[in-house]
């Protein structure tokens, strides 16, 4: 007997549950609407489960046995530090089980139906979610598309045993004696500092000029010194070539400098970016415009060129982010439901988790000097502020930009401990429109490395305390 495939209606589809689509379908159904939300894997998507959170667990682990070994400037030694790296995993893991589990108690909670499978469309307003043993087909007013990315697979790389992206080296079961990173980009420079911590032999392959190459110059240099510190060979203008795998390593031949080279490592871990999940979704039946690299095009409520379907998330133009995604997700949801939301772009923050971090927000100075405008820019140290010394942690800076006509906020970078934290303040800032003058006059805790913004706002009205 064959049951038909009877549509079931609902009123707004999510496709993808990670920090786009969870989010999209929450906000969705505060705002009363029928939500059903899709995902082939794991709630929580990549960041949830295999990108932000577990990478940043095995990073904190990873510092926890560095400072173990490394504190005799405060007096601290020990002997015989060790690491467990099967217990390592275990912390990292339980870390993303209360993560994802929460979201599925939050999604629960807003009454949002969960679907297991696949989803491909059929029309403008219906789609069939299929598994391994079945088919069903969804009527929908209206759908968003988070889907999100993965991580691009470069000739004579094929991922395998040895060759490996950025969820197999969260995956690893030992710690590498030897590991070879091709993309000196955040993951790459994130997860590199994570096995070097452990002590691992990191060498980085950039085919840029430098690492990192959407944070400027003078804060890459202080993570490179960190980098080179704890021994990774950084080797930039590289262009790897080719793998090839044994039994216990992998050899990478790659071109620098007009020469072959080759280097030798346990394993080889790309990461030169990522591909948007937009060619398996059936999109050719919507006849949605999209780029020539699978982005979707959107307007600044996510909407694309058919009315009723918006896309959000690393699918549509700007860095793939999470909480570009989340941001992107809450406009969408509140665009159809009616709301004049629309995004806005000035005060999103990208971070980078190195040792030291990096973040920044709104323009740099090179930025606003090719819009040509007339601002300042202004910097305060980390070696001049208490609460840096005390945890003797005193490389980095604050860095604010603003116009010079009214000392309007408009961007800030921060290169120092604490730096995703920091850029909170000053994200805020620009977002409410505050000066310069704004920020000095906040009065801020002492001694907390937040002073650092209020001792950099304090330079740009030009009366300085704490610097000459």
């Amino acid at each position: 007997m064959v049951v038909g495939d009877f549509p079931i209606e609902t009123d707004t589809i999510i496709i993808g549950a990670g920090p786009g689509g969870y989010v999209a379908a929450i906000r969705a159904a505060q705002l009363g609407q029928k939500v059903t939300i899709v995902e082939k894997a794991s709630l929580g998507g990549v960041c949830l489960n295999v990108g932000c959170i577990p990478s940043k667990a095995l990073l904190s682990a990873s510092h926890r046995y560095e400072t173990a070994k490394h504190s005799e400037d405060m007096g601290i030694s020990a002997d015989n530090v060790t690491v467990d790296f099967t217990k390592v995993q275990e912390f990292k893991n339980s870390v993303v089980n209360k993560l994802t589990g929460g979201v599925g108690s939050l999604l629960k909670g807003r009454k949002v139906e969960v679907v297991q499978g696949e989803a491909y469309f059929v029309d403008q307003n219906n789609l069939k979610v299929m598994t391994e043993k079945s088919s069903q087909t969804y009527t929908f007013k209206n759908a968003i598309i988070a889907t999100g990315s993965r991580p691009i697979e470069i000739p004579n790389f094929k991922f395998n045993k040895r060759v490996i992206d950025s969820t197999g080296a969260l995956a690893l079961q030992e710690i590498p004696e030897s590991l070879v990173v091709v993309g000196g980009g955040y993951i790459g420079s994130e997860l590199g500092t994570a096995y070097a911590n452990f002590g691992t032999k990191v060498t980085i392959l950039e085919g840029a000029k430098d690492i990192l190459g959407g944070f400027e110059k003078q804060m890459t240099q202080i993570v490179k010194k960190g980098l080179k510190a704890k021994g990774v060979e950084i080797v930039t203008e590289a262009m790897a070539k080719s793998a090839e795998e044994s039994e216990n390593g992998v050899k990478v031949t790659y071109e620098a400098a007009g020469e072959t080279k080759t280097v030798e490592a346990d394993y080889c871990l790309v990461t030169v970016g990522r591909r948007p999940n937009t060619d398996e979704l059936g999109l050719e039946e919507l006849g949605l415009k999209m780029s020539d690299r699978g982005l979707i095009d959107v307007d600044k409520q996510g909407r694309t060129s058919v009315d009723n379907i918006f896309a959000i998330g690393d699918i549509v133009a700007g860095p793939p982010l999470a909480h570009k995604a989340s941001y992107e997700a809450k406009i969408a949801a509140e665009a159809i439901s009616g709301e004049k939301s629309e995004v806005d772009y000035l005060a999103i923050p990208a971070v980078c988790f190195t040792e030291p971090e990096l973040a920044t927000v709104g323009y740099t100075e090179a930025m606003a000097k090719e819009e040509g405008l007339e601002i300042k820019a202004s910097k305060f140290p980390f070696a001049a502020n208490g609460r840096a010394l005390s945890i003797n942690a005193t490389d980095g800076f604050v860095k604010l930009i603003s116009l010079k006509e009214d000392g309007l906020l408009i961007g800030a970078q921060v290169a120092g401990a604490g730096a995703s934290d920091i850029i909170a303040e000053l994200g805020l800032a620009i977002e409410t429109g505050m000066t310069a003058e704004d920020m000095a006059m906040t009065i801020h805790a002492h001694p907390t490395l937040g002073e650092i913004s209020m001792e950099a706002a304090e330079v740009a009205i030009g009366h300085p305390i704490h610097t000459m």
